[in-house]
């Protein structure tokens, strides 16, 4: 018998309840390092990167619903408090309700290849969402990805590659999550490598 997912509204957040850019020190009770997580699945990522660095504050972004409700559900029992979740479109929500510079990292692991060539306009990492992401970072605050989609990973690249003055590509370094040979722990990760997928990684800095 499958567990009932419990909403937790210490971690749900609601776009409607929403009143404008958001304000982090009084999101998360506190100040402290902001990452955000697109496409944050099931939260196995927040879940351990929360455990390992507590001090830091968590927000996912997770638009399939049965995600966003088991990743509600599995940081509430867990009784994170710097983690909250927010079901909607990442690409309006940043737009629309990130301010300039308050970003400290943006995790983007196994996001949707839309593999279909008339469906690339969909992908994410797109020039006008990079620009979004770019004005909502800090000096030095990241940007991180992986992917198993090689002709994804190659659009990725080149669309970084054009912000070249004002990202500087830097190491990629393994989650607090990842086991031997993983780079993020992710359940998505887990499972192409156990079909022998090839994982891309890439990281880079805002420098100005």
């Amino acid at each position: 018998m499958a567990r009932i997912l419990k909403d937790y509204p210490s971690v749900s957040l609601k776009e409607e309840d929403l009143d404008g850019k958001i304000d982090f020190v009084r999101l998360f009770g506190r100040s402290g390092p902001v990452h955000i997580e697109i496409g944050s699945g099931k939260g196995t990522f927040l879940l351990n990167q929360a455990r390992s660095e507590p001090g830091d504050n968590y927000l996912g972004i997770e638009w399939a619903r049965k995600y966003y409700r088991h990743a509600v559900d599995r940081i509430g029992r867990w009784g994170l408090t710097s983690v909250r979740i927010i079901r909607t479109d990442a690409a309006v929500f940043i737009a629309g309700f990130l301010p300039d510079s308050c970003v400290d990292c943006f995790h983007i692991y196994f996001p949707d290849p839309w593999p279909k060539k008339r469906h690339h306009k969909r992908r994410f990492l797109c020039p006008a969402n990079l620009g979004q992401l770019i004005r909502s970072l800090k000096t030095g605050g990241q940007i991180r990805v992986a992917t198993d989609h090689e002709d994804y990973f190659e659009q990725i690249k080149t669309v970084l590659d054009e912000r070249k003055d004002i990202l500087e590509e830097i190491d990629f370094f393994p989650t607090a999550g990842a086991q031997s040979g993983e780079w993020v722990g992710t359940n998505f990760e887990r499972k192409y490598i156990k079909e022998q997928r090839p994982i891309y990684t890439i990281a880079v800095k805002k420098i100005i």
